[in-house]
Protein backbone atom coordinates (compact mmCIF):
# COMPACT_ATOMS: atom_id res chain seq x y z
CA UNK A 1 0.00 0.00 0.00
CA UNK A 2 1.61 3.12 -1.05
CA UNK A 3 1.99 5.91 1.24
CA UNK A 4 -0.49 9.24 0.21
CA UNK A 5 0.63 11.67 3.05
CA UNK A 6 -3.35 11.69 3.94
CA UNK A 7 -5.06 10.08 6.75
CA UNK A 8 -6.93 7.34 5.64
CA UNK A 9 -10.78 7.75 6.59
CA UNK A 10 -12.15 5.41 9.31
CA UNK A 11 -14.39 2.63 8.63
CA UNK A 12 -16.39 4.04 11.25
CA UNK A 13 -16.96 7.31 11.72
CA UNK A 14 -16.91 9.67 14.90
CA UNK A 15 -14.47 7.99 16.69
CA UNK A 16 -13.57 11.15 18.55
CA UNK A 17 -17.46 12.18 19.46
CA UNK A 18 -18.45 8.66 20.79
CA UNK A 19 -14.48 8.49 22.69
CA UNK A 20 -15.78 11.61 24.41
CA UNK A 21 -19.30 10.57 25.52
CA UNK A 22 -17.67 7.18 26.80
CA UNK A 23 -15.72 8.98 29.23
CA UNK A 24 -18.30 11.45 30.23
CA UNK A 25 -20.91 8.53 31.18
CA UNK A 26 -17.76 6.47 32.59
CA UNK A 27 -16.23 9.95 34.87
CA UNK A 28 -20.18 10.72 36.05
CA UNK A 29 -21.38 7.14 37.19
CA UNK A 30 -17.88 5.27 38.06
CA UNK A 31 -14.68 7.12 38.08
CA UNK A 32 -15.82 10.83 40.30
CA UNK A 33 -17.77 8.82 42.48
CA UNK A 34 -14.83 6.22 43.44
CA UNK A 35 -12.58 9.56 43.69
CA UNK A 36 -14.91 11.10 45.83
CA UNK A 37 -14.46 8.25 48.15
CA UNK A 38 -11.13 7.88 48.19
CA UNK A 39 -10.95 11.99 48.65
CA UNK A 40 -13.12 11.30 51.63
CA UNK A 41 -10.54 8.75 52.83
CA UNK A 42 -7.81 10.81 52.64
CA UNK A 43 -9.51 13.71 54.51
CA UNK A 44 -9.60 11.06 57.42
CA UNK A 45 -6.43 11.01 60.12
CA UNK A 46 -4.80 7.94 59.43
CA UNK A 47 -5.18 6.73 62.90
CA UNK A 48 -8.81 7.27 62.95
CA UNK A 49 -9.04 5.46 60.00
CA UNK A 50 -7.15 2.89 61.07
CA UNK A 51 -8.81 2.35 64.22
CA UNK A 52 -12.55 2.13 62.53
CA UNK A 53 -11.46 -0.11 59.48
CA UNK A 54 -9.79 -2.06 62.20
CA UNK A 55 -12.44 -2.26 65.02
CA UNK A 56 -13.97 -5.82 66.43
CA UNK A 57 -17.01 -5.08 64.96
CA UNK A 58 -15.48 -4.51 61.68
CA UNK A 59 -13.37 -7.43 61.57
CA UNK A 60 -16.26 -9.43 62.66
CA UNK A 61 -18.08 -8.30 59.49
CA UNK A 62 -14.94 -8.78 57.28
CA UNK A 63 -14.77 -12.40 58.90
CA UNK A 64 -18.14 -13.30 57.78
CA UNK A 65 -18.21 -11.37 54.31
CA UNK A 66 -15.45 -12.71 52.84
CA UNK A 67 -15.60 -16.18 54.33
CA UNK A 68 -19.21 -16.60 53.06
CA UNK A 69 -18.59 -15.19 50.03
CA UNK A 70 -15.82 -18.04 49.18
CA UNK A 71 -17.85 -20.74 50.61
CA UNK A 72 -20.85 -19.48 48.77
CA UNK A 73 -18.50 -19.05 45.27
CA UNK A 74 -17.07 -22.98 46.08
CA UNK A 75 -20.61 -24.45 46.45
CA UNK A 76 -21.97 -22.34 43.34
CA UNK A 77 -18.60 -23.72 41.48
CA UNK A 78 -19.76 -27.11 42.45
CA UNK A 79 -23.17 -27.32 41.55
CA UNK A 80 -23.41 -24.96 38.95
CA UNK A 81 -20.52 -26.79 37.29
CA UNK A 82 -23.18 -30.36 37.57
CA UNK A 83 -26.31 -27.82 36.28
CA UNK A 84 -23.73 -26.14 33.52
CA UNK A 85 -23.09 -30.10 32.70
CA UNK A 86 -26.65 -31.11 32.70
CA UNK A 87 -28.00 -28.08 30.79
CA UNK A 88 -25.40 -28.47 27.76
CA UNK A 89 -25.38 -32.30 27.43
CA UNK A 90 -28.22 -33.57 27.90
CA UNK A 91 -31.64 -33.08 26.06
CA UNK A 92 -34.95 -33.61 28.52
CA UNK A 93 -38.11 -31.38 29.05
CA UNK A 94 -38.62 -28.44 30.68
CA UNK A 95 -34.81 -27.78 29.88
CA UNK A 96 -35.02 -24.69 28.35
CA UNK A 97 -37.27 -23.36 31.49
CA UNK A 98 -34.81 -24.53 33.86
CA UNK A 99 -32.20 -22.74 31.59
CA UNK A 100 -34.45 -19.23 31.94
CA UNK A 101 -34.71 -19.72 35.74
CA UNK A 102 -30.87 -19.69 36.01
CA UNK A 103 -31.00 -15.89 35.11
CA UNK A 104 -34.00 -15.42 37.45
CA UNK A 105 -30.98 -13.98 40.59
CA UNK A 106 -30.39 -11.21 37.36
CA UNK A 107 -33.78 -10.08 36.92
CA UNK A 108 -34.82 -10.46 40.44
CA UNK A 109 -34.93 -7.46 42.96
CA UNK A 110 -32.49 -8.81 45.63
CA UNK A 111 -34.82 -7.50 48.85
CA UNK A 112 -37.90 -10.03 46.98
CA UNK A 113 -35.23 -12.43 46.99
CA UNK A 114 -34.23 -11.90 50.48
CA UNK A 115 -37.70 -11.84 51.83
CA UNK A 116 -38.38 -14.94 49.63
CA UNK A 117 -35.61 -16.83 51.12
CA UNK A 118 -36.08 -16.07 54.46
CA UNK A 119 -39.63 -17.16 54.39
CA UNK A 120 -38.26 -20.12 52.81
CA UNK A 121 -36.01 -20.97 55.65
CA UNK A 122 -37.23 -19.95 58.77
CA UNK A 123 -38.30 -21.74 61.24
CA UNK A 124 -42.22 -22.04 60.36
CA UNK A 125 -41.03 -21.63 56.55
CA UNK A 126 -42.02 -24.50 53.98
CA UNK A 127 -37.92 -25.82 54.16
CA UNK A 128 -37.03 -24.43 57.28
CA UNK A 129 -39.56 -26.62 59.54
CA UNK A 130 -38.03 -29.60 58.18
CA UNK A 131 -34.55 -28.27 58.70
CA UNK A 132 -35.48 -27.31 62.12
CA UNK A 133 -36.65 -30.99 62.84
CA UNK A 134 -32.81 -31.80 62.43
CA UNK A 135 -31.53 -29.35 64.63
CA UNK A 136 -30.60 -27.33 61.54
CA UNK A 137 -31.16 -23.35 61.74
CA UNK A 138 -30.81 -20.91 58.33
CA UNK A 139 -32.38 -18.07 58.90
CA UNK A 140 -30.54 -15.34 61.05
CA UNK A 141 -27.76 -17.48 60.98
CA UNK A 142 -24.26 -17.19 59.28
CA UNK A 143 -25.84 -20.22 57.29
CA UNK A 144 -28.49 -18.21 55.84
CA UNK A 145 -25.88 -15.90 54.34
CA UNK A 146 -24.40 -18.42 52.57
CA UNK A 147 -27.33 -19.59 51.52
CA UNK A 148 -28.47 -15.75 50.26
CA UNK A 149 -25.13 -15.15 48.75
CA UNK A 150 -25.16 -18.71 46.83
CA UNK A 151 -28.49 -17.72 45.38
CA UNK A 152 -27.06 -14.11 44.01
CA UNK A 153 -24.09 -16.19 42.63
CA UNK A 154 -25.05 -18.91 40.70
CA UNK A 155 -25.76 -17.11 37.17
CA UNK A 156 -22.04 -16.38 37.05
CA UNK A 157 -20.61 -20.07 37.34
CA UNK A 158 -23.08 -21.33 35.08
CA UNK A 159 -23.11 -18.52 32.30
CA UNK A 160 -19.12 -19.05 32.65
CA UNK A 161 -18.79 -22.78 32.09
CA UNK A 162 -21.66 -22.72 29.30
CA UNK A 163 -19.89 -21.85 26.26
CA UNK A 164 -16.86 -23.74 27.14
CA UNK A 165 -18.98 -27.12 27.86
CA UNK A 166 -20.80 -26.05 24.24
CA UNK A 167 -17.12 -25.95 22.30
CA UNK A 168 -15.36 -29.03 24.53
CA UNK A 169 -15.89 -31.77 22.17
CA UNK A 170 -17.76 -34.98 23.33
CA UNK A 171 -15.31 -37.35 20.65
CA UNK A 172 -12.74 -36.43 23.35
CA UNK A 173 -14.21 -37.84 25.90
CA UNK A 174 -14.83 -40.91 23.91
CA UNK A 175 -11.46 -41.35 22.78
CA UNK A 176 -10.40 -41.47 26.52
CA UNK A 177 -13.02 -43.95 27.39
CA UNK A 178 -12.01 -45.97 24.08
CA UNK A 179 -7.96 -46.30 25.25
CA UNK A 180 -9.53 -47.95 28.62
CA UNK A 181 -9.71 -44.51 30.67
CA UNK A 182 -12.79 -44.99 33.32
CA UNK A 183 -15.73 -42.26 34.00
CA UNK A 184 -13.34 -40.51 36.82
CA UNK A 185 -10.10 -40.51 34.98
CA UNK A 186 -11.80 -39.10 31.87
CA UNK A 187 -13.30 -36.46 34.34
CA UNK A 188 -10.07 -35.69 36.02
CA UNK A 189 -7.42 -35.54 33.08
CA UNK A 190 -9.71 -34.81 29.64
CA UNK A 191 -12.64 -32.54 30.93
CA UNK A 192 -11.34 -30.91 34.22
CA UNK A 193 -8.09 -29.26 32.81
CA UNK A 194 -10.26 -27.78 29.84
CA UNK A 195 -12.69 -26.36 32.37
CA UNK A 196 -10.17 -25.14 34.93
CA UNK A 197 -10.10 -21.52 33.48
CA UNK A 198 -14.07 -21.19 33.39
CA UNK A 199 -14.50 -22.23 36.56
CA UNK A 200 -12.01 -20.08 37.88
CA UNK A 201 -13.32 -17.28 36.83
CA UNK A 202 -16.94 -18.27 37.33
CA UNK A 203 -15.18 -18.62 40.80
CA UNK A 204 -14.05 -15.04 40.83
CA UNK A 205 -17.28 -13.76 39.57
CA UNK A 206 -19.61 -15.38 41.87
CA UNK A 207 -17.41 -14.25 44.96
CA UNK A 208 -17.00 -10.17 43.79
CA UNK A 209 -20.79 -10.24 43.30
CA UNK A 210 -21.40 -12.02 47.04
CA UNK A 211 -18.76 -9.65 48.64
CA UNK A 212 -21.13 -6.75 47.57
CA UNK A 213 -24.05 -8.04 48.25
CA UNK A 214 -26.64 -6.21 50.34
CA UNK A 215 -30.30 -6.93 49.35
CA UNK A 216 -30.43 -10.45 49.49
CA UNK A 217 -28.87 -10.76 52.91
CA UNK A 218 -30.19 -8.41 55.11
CA UNK A 219 -33.41 -9.93 55.64
CA UNK A 220 -32.34 -13.25 56.20
CA UNK A 221 -29.59 -12.13 58.33
CA UNK A 222 -30.81 -10.62 61.08
CA UNK A 223 -28.14 -8.31 60.74
CA UNK A 224 -26.93 -9.25 64.53
CA UNK A 225 -23.32 -7.82 65.67
CA UNK A 226 -20.53 -10.25 65.49
CA UNK A 227 -22.47 -12.75 64.43
CA UNK A 228 -24.77 -12.51 61.20
CA UNK A 229 -23.91 -8.68 60.31
CA UNK A 230 -22.10 -8.61 57.05
CA UNK A 231 -19.37 -5.19 56.39
CA UNK A 232 -22.76 -3.36 53.39
CA UNK A 233 -24.54 -3.95 56.75
CA UNK A 234 -22.22 -2.23 58.53
CA UNK A 235 -21.62 0.74 56.90
CA UNK A 236 -25.37 1.51 56.40
CA UNK A 237 -25.84 1.30 60.42
CA UNK A 238 -22.79 3.81 60.73
CA UNK A 239 -24.53 6.18 58.39
CA UNK A 240 -27.49 6.37 59.93
CA UNK A 241 -25.74 6.44 63.26
CA UNK A 242 -23.61 9.32 61.25
CA UNK A 243 -20.33 8.27 61.91
CA UNK A 244 -19.58 9.32 58.36
CA UNK A 245 -15.71 8.43 59.32
CA UNK A 246 -16.30 4.96 60.03
CA UNK A 247 -18.61 4.43 56.89
CA UNK A 248 -15.82 5.48 54.67
CA UNK A 249 -13.35 3.90 56.21
CA UNK A 250 -15.49 0.64 55.88
CA UNK A 251 -16.02 1.64 52.27
CA UNK A 252 -12.12 2.44 51.64
CA UNK A 253 -11.17 -1.26 52.78
CA UNK A 254 -14.31 -2.70 50.43
CA UNK A 255 -13.44 -0.66 47.44
CA UNK A 256 -9.55 -1.97 47.83
CA UNK A 257 -10.69 -5.73 48.05
CA UNK A 258 -12.82 -4.83 44.84
CA UNK A 259 -9.90 -3.72 43.01
CA UNK A 260 -8.02 -6.83 43.99
CA UNK A 261 -11.10 -8.86 42.70
CA UNK A 262 -11.49 -7.15 39.34
CA UNK A 263 -7.49 -7.34 38.94
CA UNK A 264 -7.75 -11.18 39.41
CA UNK A 265 -10.63 -11.68 37.09
CA UNK A 266 -8.77 -10.18 34.64
CA UNK A 267 -6.09 -11.65 35.16
CA UNK A 268 -8.31 -15.16 34.69
CA UNK A 269 -9.95 -13.56 31.90
CA UNK A 270 -6.77 -13.37 30.09
CA UNK A 271 -5.52 -16.86 31.52
CA UNK A 272 -8.48 -18.32 30.12
CA UNK A 273 -7.55 -16.55 26.80
CA UNK A 274 -4.53 -17.64 26.14
CA UNK A 275 -5.16 -21.55 27.13
CA UNK A 276 -8.30 -20.88 24.60
CA UNK A 277 -5.76 -19.55 22.04
CA UNK A 278 -3.27 -22.19 22.38
CA UNK A 279 -5.82 -25.60 22.52
CA UNK A 280 -7.51 -24.10 18.86
CA UNK A 281 -3.52 -23.65 17.70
Amino acid sequence: MSWTGKRQPRVLPGFGLFLGLTLTYLSLVVLIPLLALVIKALAISPQRLWQAATAPQALASYRLSFGASLTAAAVNVVFGGILAWVLVRYRFPLRRLIDALVDLPFALPTAVAGITLTSLYSTNGWIGRYLARLDIEVAYTPLGVVVALTFVGLPFVVRTLQPVLEDLDSEIEEAAASLGAGRWQTIRRVILPELWPALATGFALAFARAVGEYGSVVFISGNKPFRTEITPQLIYAKLEMYDYAGATALAAVMLGASFALLLTINGLQRWAARRQAAFGD
